[in-house]
């Protein structure tokens, strides 16, 4: 169980800082900037639920993808 909470951690984490460089390109050259915008709009959250959704969104494709996948497998 620990090993399949860790591997789903690493891959929201991952998907977490892949939607923040795509969304926001300046985060490489200059992140006090976009850090100061998100406190003074106070959005601390929108990062998490878009990055959750998105999740969402993968791990129902991947569960599809496994149902299918063992659908179709054939024991000998």
């Amino acid at each position: 169980m620990i090993k399949i909470l860790k591997q789903e951690l690493i891959i929201f984490t991952a998907l977490l800082t892949f939607l923040i460089l795509i969304m926001h390109p300046d985060m490489l050259s200059d992140p006090t900037v976009r850090l100061a915008a998100m406190q003074q709009k106070e959005n601390y959250t929108h990062p998490l639920l878009y990055t959750f959704f998105v999740y969402l969104i993968l791990f129902f494709l991947r569960a599809v993808i496994s149902l299918v996948t063992r659908f179709f497998k054939i024991d000998k």
